[in-house]
């Protein structure tokens, strides 16, 4: 039996307090019938608890966009794991714009990762190639690297919990979509390694597309044997579009 879709949203810097209620009250109102897929919406910090009032009477699953490995201290403007339980189920970590805005190693991202599953949190950890790696056929080696180094130290039983997005850099925010084939390729080569690494587990683990997916090209991404959802960033931010990809889901994987 094929394993239940994960259409999670990534709001990134956008929709304050109020826009987020305004969003979740319209989504309320299409989610009938009911959505199969597991859904979730990772809203900015200062939104989370307004999406959480508002979205008691759904079966939306909530998460973060980041976090720190620390549980508490002297770090100016990030958030523990400790603050996120009770509040998040999921987390993002390892994200592009982490990396290539923030400067954020393979091995701090590997911290948060041991922080988010000694607290309880389901990590979803990022990996990608930028345009010039794959020019210079570098896709796979990139990739392999973010994955041993991110994943270090995890045991088999962890990696029951993990979820792993392939977000190829060259189209996100770009309106470039890697097309299925190529984007299949990928989550193919990520299952071997996890395969090889967790053979128990590597066939549950889910596998996220996340480059500029959008309702437009969701029924051939999706279709992808390998492909088990997405991490969705602009299409995410309106409760029609949103929902429309995880209604492509649903019929695709029921």
């Amino acid at each position: 039996m094929s394993k239940r879709f994960l259409i999670a949203g990534n709001w990134k810097m956008n929709k304050n307090a109020q826009e987020t209620r305004a969003f979740f009250n319209q989504l309320k109102n299409l989610l009938t019938p009911t959505i199969q897929s597991e859904l979730l919406i990772c809203p900015p910090f200062t939104s989370l608890e307004t999406a959480a009032h508002y979205n008691q009477t759904t079966q939306i699953a909530l998460g973060a966009q980041n976090v720190h490995p620390e549980l508490k201290g002297a770090f100016t403007g990030e958030i523990s794991p400790a603050f996120l339980k009770g509040l998040v189920s999921y987390v993002i970590i390892g994200h592009s714009e982490r990396r290539t805005l923030f400067g954020e190693t393979s091995a701090f991202i590997n911290q948060k990762l041991h922080a988010l599953l000694s607290a309880e949190l389901k990590p979803i950890l990022c990996v990608g190639e930028s345009l010039q790696e794959r020019k210079q056929n570098k896709a796979f080696s990139v990739i392999e690297t973010e994955l041993e180094e991110g994943l270090k130290g995890i045991s088999a039983d962890q990696a029951s919990s993990l979820t792993i997005a392939y977000e190829p850099i060259w189209a996100i925010g770009t309106g470039e979509t890697a097309t299925p084939e190529i984007a299949e390729a990928i989550h193919a080569f990520i299952r071997k390694w996890l395969t090889n690494r967790f053979p128990q587990q590597a066939n549950s683990i889910r596998l996220l597309y996340g480059g500029s997916l959008k309702s437009s090209n969701a029924q051939h991404l999706l279709s992808q044997p390998n492909i088990d959802g997405g991490l969705i960033g602009g299409a995410s931010l309106e409760p029609n579009s949103f929902i429309e990809i995880a209604r492509i889901a649903d019929q695709i994987r029921k």
